[in-house]
């Protein structure tokens, strides 16, 4: 469903926008990621809503079939990009598999905020955003995606969560969807 409406209590959540995870190549320039992701943070804040910042220092326990830890990581590999221009007010989430709210306190810092709709994006689509979309569904939020902030290692993952997944759980737009609601709200 195209995007319609921004609650009143809607929160941005950004995810792993950090210097390891937009080294990896993607399907769409990281650097637009960021600007787009930059700008709707911006606006959030200016608009006096919750901005959180999720960032991936490990894994979840188990076995699989492909090693997604890629080895060794470098000492930054987790600090936040530089273009998002981290404030005090931001909520800063660290997790250790690929959603956002399993092992976190995402959800109650959402939830004392009082937050009723989640607008995400990040890297990678198929990973961490889907993952965080999925869950914000399950727990009762509504979810909006803003589909050129996102981005994937794989073209044809990144359009199958767009098309696909995405409608399922909530509405998608880009992010001047999101910035003009955001000027409408």
């Amino acid at each position: 469903m195209a995007l319609s409406t921004l609650d009143p209590r809607s929160a941005l959540v950004l995810i792993d926008l950090q210097k390891g995870i937009t080294a990896l190549p993607t399907a769409h320039p990281v650097e637009e990621v960021l600007e787009r992701s930059a700008r709707l943070a911006a606006a959030f804040r200016a608009a006096g809503l919750p901005v959180v910042l999720v960032t991936v220092r490990g894994g979840a326990p188990g076995r699989t079939e492909v090693a997604l830890s890629g080895g060794e990581r470098p000492a930054d590999f987790a600090e936040l990009r530089p273009e998002l221009d981290v404030q005090d007010t931001d909520i800063l989430v660290t997790k250790q598999q690929w959603g956002a709210f399993h092992g976190t306190a995402l959800d109650l810092e959402l939830r004392r905020r009082g937050v009723t709709q989640i607008v995400l994006g990040g890297i990678a689509t198929r990973f961490g955003v889907e993952s965080t979309a999925r869950a914000a569904h399950e727990h009762g939020y509504h979810v909006a995606v803003a589909t050129d902030a996102c981005t994937d290692m794989d073209a044809e993952g990144h359009r199958r969560s767009v098309t696909e997944i995405f409608p399922l759980l909530g509405e998608t737009g880009t992010t001047q969807d999101v910035l003009s609601l955001l000027g409408a709200a």
